[in-house]
């Protein structure tokens, strides 16, 4: 199996993975296809987080916040990373804010719910055109939204 994040896994397949084969798997696609990344471990640990929590499919609200996200104009990488924005402030607020062991089913639903409302739009609006640095050889690159197509 080759990771591509503009194509839903078999569910199955992927959950019966081991995860450190999952995350190298993402790490592959990005290194292939000439995106380098800041930090490119911690966003392939995103990807893999946000791929498995979409795979548990009616299990949590990722799986229906992708397809919507895709039909509102983002490619599914962009949803992927979309939801991982929403997911990387979720875990910074837990390390700043501190959540007692009893408050985190609590926390969890705060999340479910933030990935509920999130929409391209605001995604768009606050992540569009970032920059991506490409690969040493390779030539340099704006990331490309639905927005910057006319889609959207």
């Amino acid at each position: 199996m080759e990771y591509d994040p503009l194509v839903a896994p078999d569910p199955k397949e992927w959950l019966e993975m081991d995860e450190d084969r999952r995350v190298q798997m993402v790490l592959d696609y990005h290194l292939e296809a000439g995106i380098r990344i800041p930090k490119s471990y911690l966003h392939a640990i995103i990807h893999t987080i946000v791929e498995n929590q979409a795979a548990l499919g009616d299990e949590t609200p990722v799986e229906q916040t992708l397809r919507r996200l895709m039909h509102e104009g983002l490619d599914r990488h962009d949803a992927i990373h979309a939801i991982g924005s929403v997911l990387i402030n979720y875990v910074w607020n837990l390390m700043h804010e501190g959540v007692r062991p009893t408050d985190v089913s609590d926390s969890h639903a705060a999340y479910f719910e933030e990935v509920r409302q999130l929409t391209a739009q605001e995604w768009l609006t606050e992540y569009a055109a970032e920059e991506v640095e490409p690969r040493p050889g390779a030539r340099k690159r704006r990331r490309r939204h639905p927005r910057s197509r006319g889609t959207a």
